[in-house]
């Protein structure tokens, strides 16, 4: 029977619990949690005393399958374990002569394996051989609907909660990139400490991280689920005023999530509130909400236009059968559509 794929908070807490395995294969097009992982391992495994003969960093680009095994295969000096960690690993151009390694680790040998951007054959023999005896972690995207949820739950690793409307305002404006994100919660950490609040709100994010609490992407989309026509177009002008902190290319995938999954919600079996949450994989009440409005105000031939329109709208944006409209105008042309 196959071992059970750990997520990346079970391997944060074995490391941080000194629960090691011996070999760890961490890849992904995700960055930021190998980062965070590799980042752990190199402040967790060893004392300071003990890092200058038991912690060895190798570069993928500098390096070959036969030195990291060599690396491996020592033993630790006045130590219980040495810390071998490859970075950039998906630069070894030959990465699977490891599995010879990886079928027999050392127990006192911890060997990290940052391979970024891409994954491993998981049918070829390395990535077997990580199954059965260390840890095959696979970093994937947080999709751009999940991001909200996942805010609030990275607050929640420093006993901080967060207000839906602000894990909104920053999931629309940062999207995915949790590097980004990082940095502007470490700066909201420190300011919450300061003011010795444990909590985030719209107006605490806007006034650190530059987010309007009136004229945002979330406000949008409250806006268009009542059709409330004036409010969509303050919005849309504040936006065309700012467009730096307000790019086109922000909010027309926020249209796009909201659009596509109210379409889902005229096809779902359960309509009440509590079915379209599990339908939709939604985390909190006020949000739901929206999808109920949007039923009530559009039909789904509508929406389905809307989709296709939006669409359109994106390949405009990227200056597809368009010369001289701009960003704004775009906009303005598609809230038209979505609200006439």
């Amino acid at each position: 029977m196959p071992k059970k794929e750990l997520s990346f908070e079970e391997i944060y807490r074995d490391i941080t619990a000194r629960k090691f395995q011996p070999v760890y294969v961490l890849m992904g097009e995700e960055p930021f949690f190998i980062d965070q992982l590799t980042e752990l391992f190199l402040g967790t495994v060893l004392q300071e005393s003990e890092k200058d003969f038991n912690q060895i960093i190798l570069y993928g680009a500098d390096t070959d399958a036969i030195s990291i095994i060599n690396a491996a295969r020592r033993f630790p000096m006045m130590s219980e374990y040495q810390l071998v960690v490859v970075k950039e690993a998906q630069l070894v151009r030959d990465i699977e002569v490891l599995s010879n390694y990886v079928k027999h680790p050392l127990a006192s040998t911890i060997l990290v394996i940052a391979y970024k951007y891409k994954t491993l054959d998981r049918r070829r023999a390395l990535a077997a051989a990580t199954e059965k005896n260390g840890v095959l972690f696979e970093s994937k995207k947080i999709p751009d609907y999940k991001m909200p949820g996942f805010i609030t739950s990275f607050l929640g690793r420093y006993s901080l909660g967060i207000d839906p409307k602000a894990a909104q305002m920053l999931s629309d404006f940062l999207g995915n990139d949790l590097n980004r994100l990082s940095k502007d919660m470490d700066k909201l950490r420190i300011i919450m400490a300061e003011k010795g609040s444990k909590r985030v709100t719209a107006e605490l994010v806007e006034q650190n991280i530059g987010i309007s609490k009136e004229y945002n992407n979330f406000e949008l989309i409250k806006a268009l689920a009542v059709k409330d026509v004036l409010k969509a177009n303050r919005i849309a002008q504040y936006f065309g005023k700012n467009p730096k902190s307000n790019p086109i290319q922000m909010t027309l995938p926020v249209l796009f999530n909201y659009f596509s999954n109210l379409l889902i919600c005229y096809y779902a079996k359960d309509r009440s509130e509590s079915g379209l949450m599990t339908e939709l994989g939604l985390r909190g009440t006020y949000q739901v909400k929206d999808y109920l409005l949007g039923m009530r105000n559009y039909s789904a031939m509508k929406v389905f236009n809307l989709i296709s329109d939006i669409r359109t709208t994106d390949a405009k944006s990227k200056g597809v059968e368009n010369t001289s409209a701009s960003d704004a105008d775009l906009l303005k042309e598609l809230l038209y559509k979505i609200l006439h």
